[in-house]
Order: C-alpha cells, then sequence, then structure tokens
C-alpha cells in the first residue's frame, strides 16, 4: 500500500521545537521530490518547506524561513521537519507530500503552539 505516514506533531509551548516525519511505505522516495504542507484552521493548505530527491536543494516559506530545517534520509524512506521558536501562528496541521508518479499525501498531524 502507497502511504505516507507522519508523526511528531504535539503540544508545544512558543519558542520551543519539535521534529516531525514522515515515513513512506509501497514505494521508494529516492528519486522523489518531497514537500511539507499545513493548513491551518479556516486557511487554505500552504507549502511550508521543499526538497529535492537527493536532498542538496531546499526551500522554505517567508513566513517561516529561518526556523525550519527540512531534510531526508533516503535509506530510512523518511522526510523530516525540524521546528524551531515555534509561534501560535504555527498552529496547524502538517502533511507530507510526494511529487511522485501521482500526488502523494499523508493524513497530517497537528502541531499546536500555545502556552
Amino acid at each position: 500500500q502507497v502511504q505516507l505516514v507522519e508523526s511528531g506533531g504535539g503540544l508545544v509551548q512558543p519558542g520551543g521545537s519539535l521534529r516531525l516525519s514522515c515515513a513512506a511505505s509501497g514505494f521508494t522516495v529516492s528519486s522523489i521530490d518531497m514537500s511539507w504542507y499545513r493548513q491551518a484552521p479556516g486557511k487554505e493548505r500552504e507549502l511550508v518547506a521543499h526538497i529535492s530527491s537527493a536532498g542538496d536543494s531546499t526551500s522554505y516559506a517567508d513566513s517561516m524561513k529561518g526556523r525550519l530545517i527540512i531534510s531526508r534520509d533516503n535509506g530510512k524512506n523518511t522526510l523530516y521537519l525540524q521546528m524551531n521558536n515555534l509561534k501560535p501562528e504555527d498552529t496547524a496541521v502538517y502533511y507530507c507530500y510526494a511529487r511522485a508518479w501521482k500526488p502523494i499525501w499523508g493524513q497530517g498531524t497537528l502541531v499546536t503552539v500555545s502556552s
């Protein structure tokens, strides 16, 4: 079964950090560009970070630039997102996305930033 499964979300205080993981199964991610998106309540889904298949090129949304590190371990078929200095406005469901032979989305993991 082709799927992406995110983990690592939860409740964190402002200024805190979280590391999200996205494990792929049923296909190999090594030749596929991948991304993280997020969707806050009442808002559209937005791209927050992107990484090339080899991991040698990354890009970030301006709203989170300097606070995110996207990485991947193709040997483990896994994508990561390190999030630092989190703010309440970062509260959202975070989704993993693979630009494969078809669009593949994970089910999302909720990140809540609150004191």
